[in-house]
């Protein structure tokens, strides 16, 4: 016979307690236990759950490294986010706001692979996956769809099937007969993922998973859900654009740094190859308070537009306001400027926009901002083929940043003129370039170069 118990949960953390409690003395949330009842039954064992285990320890010099073998997905935005291709047993995990496009970056994925592909839904019928599989294209002749809820009856299918990949659109949705509690609650979200992780450790099947997100923008469910998957993705966007951007906030087997970015399209998402082409705008040049500046995100290059706006302030108190970079940040380029170079930028609001809706946190972006923002004080437009990549001290210094050469290659690729760096980049030359590489050392040096 089942035994059943009642237990309170954090819907934030996961954490589990014997009474209501107001706050969490795990993650300090206020009001997030409910109740939920947990059913134990010891008669039915779950799925791959060894009685006995025959794994003794070894020594970890005595262990043989093999090659790990990935499969490589047509998807290059996907590939590369992932490290290189999907691991072997690998469980990844993808949030993002509703409407996003989760769904159908995976569906894409599974019906344009040459893979067998095993989509499960419990959000959507068939006729409506149907629909919006005929938009995108269907190419893959082993794209199985499955309709299920039950964690069990999907386990089974998979094992019967065995396919090369499997989706689970969400892991929201689905419930296992061993927890007593509604789908979506803590206890059914853990326990249906520790069901599949095992299920894919043993299988050696990639499995993919869909989650929610929070109000807040973190992925629905225990914090435990992120710990227990190997890798966990971040698709976002606005969606007032068209671009996409899939982040990697977690990856056991690559980078976190890297970024794959799509276009939303009517017949599924694009991937884009050459990301500048999204984030800097076809203007004629004459406009002021604009510049490009050279990035990087993770291993690729990325030229993105920095738009500024300086006004007078019709209020007692200027505003600072910055979309894309770091508020802070932006306030202590001001007060250099305004310290070190004298431009009287207190009395006058100050805006700033990273075009295309991307958001940077590379310090190269510092010296595009200065100029940006002195370009829009004093109405004078700086020339399109010009690009910076360099970060700005306090003392007013123009300071060297990493991967310069990768930068001046990829300005040079797109056109570009001129770049503006730091002299105290150690070992460059810059004749071996085509394109003109104008160092300074201070502020005040690339300001008579660019607007004379």
């Amino acid at each position: 016979m089942a035994k059943s118990k009642s237990a309170f949960f954090c819907q934030s953390c996961g954490y589990e307690a014997p009474k209501w409690l107001g706050k969490c003395p795990s993650c300090n949330e206020w009001n997030t236990f409910v109740e939920e009842r947990v059913l134990i039954s010891k008669n039915n064992p779950q799925p791959f759950a060894r009685q006995k285990s025959d794994h003794i320890p070894i020594l970890l010099q005595d262990i043989k490294q093999t090659d790990t073998t990935r499969i490589t997905l047509k998807d290059v935005e996907l590939n590369r986010v992932l490290g290189g291709g999907l691991v072997k047993g690998e469980i990844i995990l993808i949030g993002g706001d509703p409407g996003i496009g989760k769904s159908t970056l995976l569906l894409q994925m599974a019906i344009k692979e040459h893979l067998s592909v095993l989509y499960v839904s419990g959000e959507e019928s068939e006729q409506q996956i149907k629909m919006r599989a005929q938009r995108i294209g269907i190419e893959n002749p082993k794209c199985q769809l499955l309709i299920e809820t039950d964690v069990g009856q999907i386990i089974k299918h998979g094992e019967k099937s065995h396919p090369d990949v499997m989706i689970i659109d969400s892991i929201q949705t689905l419930f296992t007969s061993h927890v007593e509690s509604a789908p979506g609650s803590v206890s059914q979200v853990r326990e249906s993922t520790a069901m599949l992780l095992r299920f894919a450790k043993e299988m050696e099947i990639p499995v993919f998973l869909i989650g929610h997100i929070t109000k807040e923008g973190t992925i629905a469910g225990p914090k435990v859900l992120e710990h227990m998957v190997d890798a966990v993705l971040q698709f976002e966007g606005d969606r007032n654009h068209f671009y996409r951007l899939l982040r990697s906030v977690k990856n056991r087997f690559g980078s976190t740094n890297e970024l794959g970015i799509y276009e939303m399209q009517g017949n599924g998402l694009r991937m884009v190859e050459n990301p500048s082409e999204i984030l800097i705008s076809n203007t004629d040049g004459t406009l002021s308070g604009s510049c490009i500046a050279t990035t990087i995100e993770g291993l690729r290059p990325l030229q993105v537009e920095v738009q500024a706006l300086v006004s007078t302030a019709a209020y007692g108190t200027p505003q600072r306001s910055s979309n894309g970079y770091d508020a802070k940040r932006l306030n202590m380029l001001l007060a250099v400027l305004e310290k070190r170079c004298a431009f009287r930028l207190a009395s006058k609001d100050v805006f700033l926009n990273i075009a295309g809706g991307i958001k940077v946190d590379d310090p190269a972006v510092d010296l595009a901002v200065i100029i940006a923002v002195l370009s829009s004080n004093a109405e004078l437009a700086v020339s399109r083929s010009y690009t910076f990549a360099a970060e700005v001290g306090l003392s007013g210094e123009i300071r060297p940043v990493n991967r310069i050469e990768t930068r001046i290659s990829e300005a040079q690729k797109l056109g570009y003129t001129h770049i503006f760096i730091s002299s105290y980049n150690k070992g460059l030359k810059p004749k071996d370039y085509q394109i003109e590489v104008i160092q300074a050392k201070k502020i005040e040096d690339i300001v008579k170069f660019v607007f004379g």
